[in-house]
């Protein structure tokens, strides 16, 4: 693939790499430890793959709905299904008041 000359860099501050600094890059796992401590950049260096676990994972239930309802928050589009569990949510929150 041929580099692009002329166009700038989308990212200011962080510049295409150089030569010269590739050639005086360190490893992640020599340089954290200086920056954040034994213990933080020995966390950060664990391999972690996939979105990070939710604190409160939201749980698959079967629900039965009249197929109008269905049909309505269908009908909205992508995200139906958490616009369905924000609509219970104000549901108990009003019934909690």
């Amino acid at each position: 693939m041929k580099r692009r000359s002329g166009i700038p860099s989308p990212d200011q501050e962080n510049p295409e790499w150089t030569d010269e600094a590739v050639a005086s890059a360190q490893p992640a796992r020599e340089v954290l430890p200086e920056l954040f401590g034994q213990t933080a950049a020995a966390e950060m260096l664990v391999p972690r793959r996939g979105r990070p676990p939710a604190l409160a994972p939201k749980q698959a239930v079967s629900l039965r709905l009249d197929p109008d309802v269905l049909a309505e928050f269908r009908a909205t589009g992508p995200g139906w299904q958490t616009r369905i569990n924000l609509v219970l949510r104000e549901w108990l929150n009003a019934q909690r008041h």
